[in-house]
């Protein structure tokens, strides 16, 4: 694997999460239940991990989870990350920079990007799916459009992340865009992923044919957004990916395959041990202005 196609990382460093996405592929149950029963590395060696990725010569590192606005030292590794040269993205529901506004003030000092997961507005469909507190509480339109408007003020890029499933394929999201105007609007299509979402994925599997009715109704959003479609099959072994326990891992035969530990082994034995093809990477448009 050549080391200038190793340009962009996700660290999925936080398997706990205060929402129950039932579809959810990076759910992480198989990590938790063998080797890492706590969801996450201990403070020095996340630390340890993202500064040997910056040194293999990442240039943007994505932090997400679960979710990783949990984390109590979240901040310190996107510190440690934009101090060592990367460009810093957080993935994450929103909620805990709802609750706590000075956690969002804190962050944005070293985060250039803030992702939010937004896949409805309607408040049914979002309890339905799990995307809310178990207490069912989703998080509404104004709080979305409120949490966005204070992001841009601190100085973040935005992109909104939109998971496809059977629930949301018909809802027009295309007139949030054209409110909040996000620099990129990721749209993936549901992913099968075995250990991970086995047990809803058939409640909320979608063909492709629903995919693309949901891009043609929301393509209104062009003129707002870089919208950036991705398929079931563009999205298998198009990321670089590192799970709670410290390891790469990849999706390409439709579960997780992961490597030794990045700490025992080093980030280039480690990454020769997953699959990363780098041309669905180009294709689905990983480079940009980041």
């Amino acid at each position: 694997m050549k080391k200038n196609n190793l340009v962009s990382v996700n660290f999925h460093l936080w398997e706990p999460c205060n929402f129950r996405c039932k579809f959810c592929f990076a759910s992480f149950q198989d990590v938790k239940k063998t080797i890492l029963p706590k969801g996450h590395l201990p403070k020095e060696q996340a630390m340890q991990v993202v500064k040997l990725l910056s040194e293999s010569g990442f240039q943007k590192i994505t932090f997400a989870g679960g979710e990783p606005t949990l984390c109590p030292w979240i901040g310190d590794l996107i510190l440690l990350a934009r101090e060592s040269g990367m460009t810093t993205n957080l993935v994450t529901n929103g909620w805990m920079l709802l609750k706590k506004p000075e956690l969002l003030r804190d962050l944005s000092r070293n985060l250039r990007w803030l992702t939010l997961s937004i896949d409805s507005l309607n408040t049914e469909t979002n309890t339905s799916s799990g995307r809310a507190l178990a207490s069912r509480q989703p998080i509404a339109k104004e709080q979305y459009r409120l949490l966005i408007e204070q992001a841009r003020r601190l100085g973040m890029r935005i992109k909104i992340n939109t998971v496809v499933h059977q629930l949301n394929w018909q809802e027009p999201l295309w007139e949030l865009m054209a409110e909040v105007k996000p620099e990129r609007w990721k749209i993936f299509q549901v992913l099968p992923v075995a250990g991970q979402n086995d047990l809803h994925y058939e409640d909320y599997s979608i063909s492709h044919e629903k995919f693309g009715a949901f891009l043609n109704l929301n393509e209104k959003a062009k003129q707002f957004t870089t919208i950036v479609p991705e398929t079931n099959q563009l999205m298998r072994a198009s990321y670089v990916m590192i799970d709670p326990a410290g390891r790469f891992f990849d999706n390409d035969s439709g579960k997780h395959r992961y490597s030794q530990p990045i700490l025992s082994v080093g980030i280039d034995n480690a990454i020769e041990q997953i699959k990363f093809d780098s041309e669905k990477f180009n294709e689905r448009g990983g480079l940009y202005n980041w």
